[in-house]
């Protein structure tokens, strides 16, 4: 058996990636114990340590970088000939027209759309707007060929593939009266000014999984199309807002606002790409879900992998 297997060389990726071993046992869809058996197997086999314990983000020993630039060099040739041999196989070409049910998406999506569109040239890409149109229907008539949602609907003959999962947090300005506990309840909302994306209140997190079920009504509901208006919005004390926790993550980070989340446990939707069941295997559909989510896991912040 070789000593360095292809295994070892993803695993040591998405730990410098991630910075810990939860999340790059996430990334590997491994327990944390299997992944750190696997490196304490690969570090017997080479006789000597790839990371320093106890560190985060992880520190890398000598061996762990020189491993690591092997992998820089090699994944990239593994994963472009597993895509060479899958347009041999067939599937290489075809067509996606796309919507998305998601405002904040475009921040991780034209980067996929760009990687997807050096490794699968020959397929015709395009985006329609999602926003004032029921897309799901559209995609299961042939009009759409994938449709980014957090509203799965299992009656349209469409297959859903998890990208990822997300906490769905309450924006609000750093002295809000809000800020006082370690999560808000419904009833905090009632004399609450909250600010969304000008969409119908059926696909907005806060009232199907928060308010309603509680049958609480905020004071009153104010319309923005950008996040970066909503933000400004939050900030300057006209309102609250709910986001997902990777579209806030740069503006707590230039201390704009506080979050919080809805409730104890917090809500967490899943956002998935739904395609129609007779192109649910093809291949250039296949190398699209794969590239949206390695391109989520590299850049979005407080996002873990979804259940199947």
């Amino acid at each position: 058996m070789s000593q360095v297997e292809l295994r070892h060389l993803r695993t040591l990726v998405a730990l410098r990636d991630t910075g810990s071993l939860v999340e790059a046992a996430d990334r590997v869809f491994l327990t944390q114990s299997a992944l750190s058996h696997q490196i304490k197997e690969l570090e017997l086999r080479i006789g000597t340590s790839l990371f320093v314990r106890k560190t985060r983000p992880v520190r890398f020993t000598s061996s762990g970088n020189r491993l690591l630039k092997l992998a820089d060099q090699v994944l990239p040739l593994v994963h472009s000939t597993e895509l060479d041999l899958q347009r041999l196989a067939g599937g290489e070409s075809g067509r996606i027209f796309m919507a998305i049910e998601c405002h904040s998406c475009f921040e991780w999506l034209l980067p996929a759309i760009d990687e997807y569109r050096e490794q699968w040239p020959d397929v015709e890409l395009d985006i329609s707007s999602g926003f004032h149109f029921a897309p799901l229907p559209a995609l299961s008539r042939g009009d759409l060929d994938l449709v980014i949602t957090a509203d799965p609907d299992e009656e349209l003959g469409v297959s859903y593939f998890p990208l990822f999962s997300y906490e769905a947090q309450l924006a609000i300005a750093k002295d809000h009266s809000l800020i006082e506990g370690e999560w808000v309840e419904p009833g905090d909302l009632k004399e609450e000014t909250v600010i969304s994306y000008p969409v119908d209140r059926s696909r907005l997190d806060l009232f199907t999984s928060f308010l309603e079920p509680a049958g609480i009504e905020p004071k009153r509901v104010r319309h923005a199309e950008l996040t970066t208006m909503i933000v400004q919005l939050v900030a300057s004390n006209r309102g609250v807002a709910c986001l997902p926790n990777w579209a806030l993550h740069e503006y707590l980070q230039k201390d704009y606002l506080a979050v919080r989340s809805l409730g104890e446990e917090g809500v967490w939707p899943t956002l998935y790409a739904a395609v129609r069941a007779d192109q649910a295997e093809a291949a250039f559909m296949r190398g699209f879900v794969e590239i949206a989510k390695d391109v989520c896991f590299k850049n979005l912040r407080g996002i873990v992998t979804a259940e199947s």
